[in-house]
């Protein structure tokens, strides 16, 4: 196949790939801080705080971002995933999240706004409890701080080994996730429409995200004073 027959999409906009590697890095840290505990739970609540921040900026950006980060470029129906995995897929699969990829974000998203909600009404008894504890019951309090200490991050472990996985598969397929991830770019035999990813829509993200981050600090200020 000649090289005049390929086409260079932009796939992943600037904010996309900020989000993807911000959220690694605070999840990473989220796991370290987690570990050590004492002092460092500190730092457990920043990160908190931003994987939080995080989210609730790709949830919008999931409907108002580029083309390929929308979430409605990756909502597939069942029979879309069934044809996917019997090798039936459509050239647009392989080019934003494929119908198995798209499950893996999903759940992902989900486990992590689980993981930083229960988080908010968390309390380990020792010195450190979640801003919102004070808003909801004991025995819910309870429930929570049981499964984000013992279940959610577990869970969590192994979706990130799960996708780890997957990354290694396709890599193995000729098939580089992280590259695309790193400069936003696909080359794809079939022409596409690109995501839009101009000054306009890069400050609009900005706007966004400043937007999440003042509503997680004011979350956070509502902890009650300790005396």
């Amino acid at each position: 196949m000649s090289q005049k027959s390929l086409n260079k999409v932009r796939v992943w906009d600037l904010p996309t790939r900020i989000f993807h590697w911000s959220l690694v890095a605070c999840v990473i840290g989220l796991a370290i801080t987690g570990t050590l505990g004492g002092s460092a739970m500190v730092w457990h609540f920043r990160f908190g705080y931003s994987v939080l921040t995080l989210l609730l900026f790709r949830l919008v950006w999931g409907l108002v971002g580029g083309r390929w980060s929308r979430f409605g470029s990756f909502i597939y129906a069942p029979q879309t995933v069934i044809n996917y995995l019997k090798g039936r897929g459509k050239p647009e699969h392989g080019i934003g999240h494929s119908p198995i990829g798209a499950g893996s974000v999903f759940a992902m998203l989900a486990v992590l706004l689980v993981q930083v909600g229960t988080g908010l009404i968390s309390d380990d008894e020792i010195a450190f409890a979640g801003p919102l504890t004070h808003l909801v019951s004991n025995a819910t309090v309870g429930l929570s701080t049981n499964y984000h200490a013992n279940i959610g991050k577990w869970l969590l472990l192994g979706l990130l080994l799960l996708h780890a996985t997957a990354i290694l598969f396709y890599l193995r397929r000729k098939h580089n996730l992280v590259g695309a991830m790193l400069h936003g770019d696909k080359t794809l035999v079939v022409a596409m429409p690109p995501s839009r990813d101009d000054t306009a829509s890069r400050l609009t993200a900005l706007l966004i995200l400043a937007a999440c981050a003042a509503l997680v600090y004011w979350i956070s200020t509502l902890a009650v004073p300790a005396f």
